[in-house]
């Protein structure tokens, strides 16, 4: 039987000690004069302001003003300044020294976009510099100034690229917005936002259908009553909409203006985009993010954790509309990399869809969510063993814990047990990573390393105390700040001092039950909200769920709490059968035993029910609670967050 828990696991992956003295990381260290990478985090965490002024010779990030001091943290960690005085501009960093006139090749590509259709359309950084510089003159022209917010509602295109980077240029703040979004969801972050001007696609492709986005963003607007220009980007040759707002063609408008900007100096602190979550618990959160901290946190951990290489070709299946989307875009093209962005079904028309797109463009860094990898699991080994990966160095995942089954067969299947997973965990809030291996990091299944260069975090338990021992479980904390921790919420301080320092006096509670093994390797074990209380004793999700899913006829599982008489609350487990498996009474039967094996009887799920698919958010997220809400009968209002309403009837059905 294989170990319960993964940290009993024997250590599956270790870099070569070519690997470790040619990494950006290794470089780093030698001249900072530090032995260990665990030293490093160290260093880095307890002297924050030699750190993050380090790091920007490294990562060339160019001030056009020098900063007068690293950071002012007279206000206490949730109102940290960075790099005060300095004056900066993300567009320049990333767009403007690799396609503008000084640039050393301009047709260098930054972009490669395919389509479901097999459609593929590369972008060079000069192409990119110039539709960039013609969004931020369309936007001036119809008066946009800085701190003006621009809401962009489109697929993921090449356009939307030089639209966020249009807004950065002429200090616009960019609100992302995930273009499958319906009216409410979409509307909600509008009218919170305020936005004045929105850059829309008028469709969409999935599944080799055609989605309308033009008649949602239209109902969107409406209901939002705040917007008052809409340029619209032509994509699939919808007819323009019948709306109050001015409608501005982008062939007309953007197409014809002109492709010379002069890029504004902003300051360090000015805000560049609002990212909202995900709203599945209350009104979505406006994330508020400057142009400092989201240009040199994800260019440090592309540069550091992803060691990132000159003929790197990066694919992280992503949206605009989440954080991951910007994060791989600023963090590669501030080293002029290349990126490559897919429009469509990541399993349409076959299951092996995106492992095409890695040997299509020799993709090198390979990023996909674990729920995308159990689906991939589920459809057999074939898919990969068909597919030539050989141009892939590094694998990344984040979005939910991992289990183990799953982890090691991307770990054996995709990257042939030889490459290492970056599995990172962080967030919207953070534009970035708390935890994140290291190039030099050995690694368990599961694992996530250890905490960031620059990130200070740490596992309390209920008190906000230490946890000093390895093994025990707590909560994980920040108990500093960090350039691209989010300058409170668009909402205002109230809401964010409630949300994020509340819990404990000058902690950051991230919600994430954390723990560290006796070899310092870190593991997730699911949200701290969602903790089943289950006679007396606490338990995530993740980990009776990790229980399950080890059994060989279970692809995936989710777990709920409802209401007990004699435990207070009982597990209620969801699984989705291995493809070709028939559950029967036996299967529930031996399920059941194993978690009462290895929890204890009283986690022992009361009932075990059998589905196709989980109902999820757009970026992934399994919603428990609506499915605790359909087993106990309650009504589950609208969700226009949901990825896949057919899971909800379905789940109706079994309960």
């Amino acid at each position: 039987m294989a170990p319960d828990h993964p940290h009993e696991f024997p250590v599956v992956y270790s870099p070569s000690q070519e690997d470790v003295e040619t990494s950006n990381v290794y470089q780093f260290m030698q001249d900072a004069g530090v032995a260990t990478y665990d030293q490093l985090v160290e260093r880095s965490q307890a002297d924050p302001e030699w750190f993050w002024d380090a790091v920007i010779e490294p990562l060339g990030v160019a001030f056009s003003t020098p900063y007068s001091q690293v950071r002012d943290d007279r206000a206490g960690p949730a109102f940290t300044r960075w790099y005060v005085d300095g004056q900066l501009n993300i567009a320049a960093n990333v767009l403007d020294r690799y396609g503008g006139a000084d640039a050393a090749d301009p047709t260098a590509v930054a972009c490669i976009w395919e389509a479901e259709d097999g459609s593929v359309e590369e972008l060079s950084f000069g192409q990119l510099h110039a539709e960039a510089n013609q969004v931020a003159n369309t936007l001036t022209a119809l008066g946009v100034e800085p701190g003006d917010r621009v809401g962009l509602y489109m697929p993921m295109v090449p356009a939307v690229i030089a639209s966020l980077y249009g807004c950065f240029k002429c200090g616009a703040v960019a609100v992302p917005i995930f273009s499958g979004f319906g009216v409410d969801a979409t509307a909600a972050r509008l009218t919170d936002a305020g936005c004045e001007i929105v850059i829309g696609g008028d469709g969409a492709y999935r599944r080799g259908a055609e989605i309308p986005l033009v008649e949602t963003l239209t109902d969107a607007i409406a209901q939002a009553g705040c917007v008052e220009e809409l340029i619209l980007y032509e994509h699939v040759g919808a007819e323009p909409p019948t709306t109050s707002v001015t409608v501005h063609r982008w062939a007309s408008s953007v197409g014809g203006a002109s492709t010379s900007f002069a890029t504004l100096e902003l300051a360090a602190d000015h805000p560049c985009m609002l990212l909202y979550s995900s709203g599945t618990t209350g009104d979505p959160k406006g994330i508020l993010h400057t142009h400092a901290g989201a240009l040199i946190q994800p260019g440090k951990e592309i540069y550091f954790n992803f060691d990132h290489q000159p003929d790197d070709v990066f694919f992280w299946v992503s949206d605009i509309g989440w954080m991951m989307g910007p994060w791989m875009l600023i963090g590669n093209h501030l080293f002029g990399g290349t990126v490559v962005i897919y429009e469509g079904a990541p399993d349409y028309p076959t299951a092996g869809r995106l492992l095409e797109v890695i040997g299509r463009h020799d993709v090198t860094v390979f990023g996909i969510s674990p729920t995308a990898i159990r689906a991939l699991r589920q459809e057999g080994d074939d898919w990969v063993r068909r597919s030539d990966l050989s141009s892939l160095r590094i694998l990344g995942s984040t979005g939910e814990p991992w289990d183990v089954e799953s982890w090691m067969w991307f770990f054996e299947e995709v990257g042939g047990g030889e490459l290492p997973i970056m599995n990172i965990s962080g967030g919207t809030e953070i534009m970035g990573c708390f935890l994140m291996p290291s190039p030099l990091s050995q690694l368990r299944p599961t694992t996530l390393g250890g905490p960031g260069l620059g990130m200070a975090v740490e596992i309390v338990d209920a008190e906000g105390n230490p946890l000093e021992e390895p093994l025990q479980r707590g909560y994980l904390v920040a108990t500093d700040s960090c350039p691209s921790m989010t300058h409170s919420l668009w909402s205002g301080d109230e809401r964010y001092l409630a949300e994020y320092w509340s819990t404990w006096d000058g902690l950051w509670d991230h919600g994430d039950w954390a723990m560290v093994d006796a070899d310092g390797l870190w593991y997730l074990q699911g949200r701290a909200d969602e903790a089943l209380n289950i006679a007396g004793r606490k338990v995530g999700p993740a980990e009776i769920e990790g229980v399950l899913m080890d059994h060989a006829a279970v692809n995936q599982a989710a777990v709920v709490g409802v209401d007990d008489t004699t435990t207070g609350t009982a597990a209620v487990a969801f699984v989705i059968p291995e493809a070709g498996v028939e559950p029967d009474e036996s299967l529930t039967e031996a399920l059941g035993q194993r978690v009462r094996e290895r929890h204890g009887p009283p986690f022992r799920p009361r009932e075990i029910l059998y589905v196709d698919a989980f109902p999820k958010t757009q970026s992934g997220k399994i919603l428990r609670r609506v499915m605790a809400d359909l087993y106990d009968g309650v009504r589950v209002g609208e969700l226009d967050t949901l990825q896949n309403p057919a899971a909800l009837e379905a789940i109706r059905e079994v309960c």
